[in-house]
């Protein structure tokens, strides 16, 4: 069976997933790890931040390495105050916030590719397949995640996973005004940098994907901290999830 292509973005993330023998392949300045998670074959790889790593990294693993489908595992920053740090989020719809029209000092936002021009459909987003979100749900039954309640600053004992609005963007939110206006235009759960872009290239390539992101923050004044106080935690749990992921693309 064709291997699936696992990414993130920090070393910190794409750790949690190695393990056993692994096979290492240099393209393009960018170590491709082939393996095995949860038994089966997969191709890992740390791409960096940003939207454009993640496209790269996306079209690699499928052109070069014919993976099936992507899974991208990492953090992100959290949107919905319903949610707490600890928490996964699985991308249901992926949307890339920065992408459109500025008029009026706001910006509309558009499909990318798409010509962000008055008069033109300005839908946007990517969703999941509804079987492998079927899939996906079976997978995830029983899964247990790390509390947080031993890590100061958090008190999330039971972390949980939910089906949400992951949003994209080429910026870290440390604002607490951005925050909310991401909430209230989008309905978003998270935010982070990569997810859309890998969904957009699978798309366009025909391969099913799947965003699992575990919230290190809350996207707000003080997220800068939060961040780098439960990075550890966090990266273990969004790992967790990925590994019973793996399982929905057969």
């Amino acid at each position: 069976m064709k291997p699936i292509g696992i990414i993130s973005a920090l070393p910190e993330e794409i750790e949690h997933l190695k393990s056993g023998s692994l096979e290492t392949v240099e393209v393009c300045g960018l170590s491709f790890h082939k393996g095995k998670v949860d038994g089966r074959d997969a191709v890992l790889v740390e791409t960096g931040i940003g939207k454009v790593n993640a496209a790269i990294v996306t079209t690699l693993l499928i052109e070069r390495f014919d993976c099936r489908g992507v899974l991208f595992s990492g953090v992100a920053g959290g949107l919905d105050p319903a949610l707490s740090i600890g928490d996964v989020v699985i991308g249901k719809r992926v949307v890339q916030h920065d992408y459109g029209r500025l008029q009026n000092e706001k910006l509309i936002t558009f499909q990318p590719g798409a010509f962000p021009l008055p008069g033109m459909d300005s839908t946007h987003g990517f969703e999941i397949d509804d079987a492998l979100m079927a899939r996906a749900e079976e997978a995830l039954d029983g899964v247990a995640l790390k509390g947080l309640d031993d890590v100061e600053g958090a008190a999330n004992t039971n972390p949980r996973v939910v089906f949400g609005t992951i949003l994209t963007g080429d910026s870290f939110v440390n604002c607490e005004v951005t925050r909310q206006r991401l909430h209230d235009n989008f309905k978003a759960q998270a935010v982070e940098m990569e997810g859309a872009a890998v969904a957009q290239v699978a798309t366009q390539m025909g391969r099913p994907w799947l965003i699992v992101r575990c919230l290190s923050d809350l996207a707000g004044a003080e997220s800068h901290m939060d961040f780098n106080g439960f990075l550890s935690v966090t990266t273990e749990n969004a790992a967790s999830v990925t590994r019973r992921l793996v399982e929905a693309f057969d």
